[in-house]
């Protein structure tokens, strides 16, 4: 099951980010140690935003996966898919399907002409499903803060 998150589940939110980071720290923008002591109004402000929306994949009562999608500032027309994870143990089932089509549903109904996201050129797996899921390479590139330069990666784009 998806859910849409409202600022009362911050602290899900919290808790699906912080194992993401811990498990994957090249596949984000932000590192675990600069999210861990952040306070619960900003997670909340994060979650009440009418510009942007979290979602978490929920199975048999634990949440195993999230994105988020919001309007992505400085790109004409465009929604930013952020944060896309799902749990080690569910991998390969439908649960990063249900995410991102999640996100896409999002955007088209906010009006969106196209969903961008970047993806570590590192992370093969990650870019064949977004790949299947009809994302095509933009030829935008470019790489993680420090002290991560060394992941770069790749945007992505999908035309609704």
């Amino acid at each position: 099951m998806i859910e849409k998150m409202s600022p009362a589940g911050w602290q899900r939110v919290k808790e699906v980010r912080l194992r993401a980071l811990l498990d994957t720290p090249d596949a984000f923008g932000r590192l675990h140690a600069e999210e861990v002591d952040r306070p619960p109004a900003i997670w909340q402000e994060r979650l009440a935003s009418s510009t942007a929306a979290t979602f978490l994949a929920v199975l048999d009562g634990a949440d195993v996966g999230m994105v988020s999608v919001a309007d992505y500032e400085g790109k004409e027309g465009a929604a930013g898919v952020f944060g896309m994870w799902a749990a080690p143990e569910v991998r390969g089932t439908d649960v990063a399907t249900d995410l991102i089509q999640a996100a896409i549903a999002w955007a088209r109904d906010g009006g969106f002409a196209r969903v961008l996201l970047d993806v570590a050129d590192q992370n093969g797996r990650a870019t064949a499903f977004y790949a299947r899921m009809g994302f095509e390479p933009t030829g935008n590139r470019g790489s993680l803060p420090e002290p991560r330069t060394h992941v770069t990666e790749h945007e992505r784009e999908l035309k609704l």
